[in-house]
């Protein structure tokens, strides 16, 4: 079990994924700041004196540094960052309209970029801490007639940013790693389309949030583990079946 005096910041926090790491962090003693743009009005958490919540969209640069500034003004440090916050917009190449675009850049992109810039400069005055990120394994085993290519672009800016840091803080005590589902069981997925989806996963089935939530924490207490794209995907991303 973890001390109570580790902090852990989850975007994307207000359902799904988010909102399943938020509920076990707290489970095993940690302080969270959960953000999402309305996660206060969301009613996904009991109030407690561990938890802060912070409304907003972490695109925007002044989000990232309240929500920053919440977890050391309140709980004096941050030990984890999950970049969990996307948004997914399937469609053919040439049908992504700009709107799309800025759109996908600013959750996912804009998303990681400011809040993971600030809690970076936190973590080097510590001396250690870890960032999980949220991708996808569309960037290694994309699907035929699925059209997501500029998701995927964006995606894998973060698998390749992981790699980037994991490389240029191993010496501060920060590590960098990422976490890559295929279609999980969250409320972006309509029940009527799961039939289908199983489909896309060689063990016939989708994943469930739980197992995203376990190999984030793997992720958090692997402690010689950095750098890493872990694959939650049953065996999608392992080639065709």
């Amino acid at each position: 079990m973890v001390s109570a005096r580790n902090t852990a910041i989850v975007t994307g926090a207000s359902r799904g994924i988010g909102a399943g790491l938020v509920a076990e962090l707290q489970r095993r003693g940690y302080n969270v700041v959960a953000t999402s743009r309305h996660v206060t009005t969301a009613n996904a958490f009991a109030a407690s004196g561990n938890l802060a919540l912070v409304d907003g969209d972490i695109g925007d640069p002044l989000t990232a540094a309240t929500v920053v500034d919440t977890a050391v003004s309140r709980f004096g440090r941050i030990d984890v960052l999950v970049n969990n916050a996307g948004i997914f917009i399937p469609k053919p190449f040439t049908e992504y309209t700009t709107e799309d675009f800025n759109a996908l850049v600013s959750t996912t992109l804009a998303g990681f970029l400011y809040v993971s810039q600030l809690t970076v400069k936190q973590m080097l005055r510590q001396r250690s801490g870890n960032i999980v990120n949220v991708s996808t394994t569309l960037v290694d085993q994309p699907i035929a007639g699925v059209g997501a290519a500029v998701q995927i672009m964006l995606k894998g800016a973060l698998n390749a940013v992981t790699r980037a840091l994991a490389t240029e803080y191993a010496t501060e005590g920060i590590r960098v790693n990422t976490v890559a589902p295929r279609v999980i069981n969250t409320p972006m997925h309509k029940p009527e389309t799961h039939d289908f989806l199983k489909t896309l996963h060689p063990v016939g089935r989708i994943g469930e949030i739980q197992e995203v939530v376990e190999a984030v924490l793997f992720l958090i207490e692997a402690t010689f583990t950095s750098g890493e794209i872990l694959h939650v995907d049953g065996g999608a991303h392992a080639g065709k079946w």
